[in-house]
């Protein structure tokens, strides 16, 4: 039997942070069975077409979802100019517990359980904040530097999904590693035929449904269950 298609509140927000404001827009289906925080990648923002096209599969899957621009216009512009901020993996995580703590206190979802999920710096970021933030219930990396994580990957206890693609030899090989790290749930899902960017045919939708699946699993809880 096919099931009505919930309706959804959008938002744009604004996060405080220590001395600044970041950008965000934030959608809360009806029901909502979890909340996914998005962590961009190198060079990116909330506006990536990748992430807003795996959030819009995921808000069709009854999870709310917040994407974020990790910096400012202003840092923006000075990582334009060489400023490497995208590298700055606890800078980033930092910035995400500072999203999740707002998340916390708003009406609409301050009851979700939370889940996050990264993209290439972006992932490393999530696990970061996932060894030291216990908000955070489920992590999903896309094409992610987990590498960049560090020995924090041993201190993730939470559910985490790597999604790799087949051609994406190198990040595939960090992401084996990383698998070797992680002490808690964990499982290592490759996508046949799609590069670091899953630009080729159908490897977006399979990745977006693979993390859509991982967070329905794992972030509902009694609460947040509907029949």
């Amino acid at each position: 039997m096919k099931t009505k298609k919930s309706t959804v509140r959008e938002s744009h927000v604004r996060i405080p942070c220590p001395g600044v404001w970041l950008e965000g827009d934030l959608v809360v289906p009806d029901h909502a069975q979890g909340m996914v925080v998005f962590a961009h990648g190198s060079g990116s923002s909330r506006m990536s077409p990748r992430n807003r096209r795996v959030a819009a599969r995921m808000n069709d899957n009854g999870l709310a979802t917040l994407l974020f621009d990790l910096l400012t216009p202003d840092e923006a512009l000075a990582e334009e100019r060489g400023a490497m901020v995208r590298f700055d993996i606890p800078f980033l995580a930092a910035r995400l517990d500072d999203a999740i703590d707002w998340l916390h206190d708003h009406p609409d979802c301050g009851h979700l359980r939370i889940g996050c999920f990264g993209a290439s710096t972006g992932a490393a970021a999530a696990l970061v904040a996932a060894a030291h933030d216990p908000a955070i219930r489920a992590v999903v990396s896309r094409g992610g530097r987990t590498d960049l994580a560090g020995s924090d990957a041993e201190r993730v206890h939470v559910p985490v999904l790597l999604i790799v693609g087949s051609l994406d030899e190198v990040v595939l090989r960090w992401n084996q590693e990383t698998m070797e790290l992680l002490p808690g749930v964990r499982k290592l899902s490759v996508v046949e035929g799609a590069s670091h960017l899953f630009e080729e045919p159908g490897t977006l939708d399979e990745a977006a449904d693979l993390a859509a699946d991982w967070f329905a699993l794992h972030l509902p809880d009694e609460t947040t269950h509907v029949l």
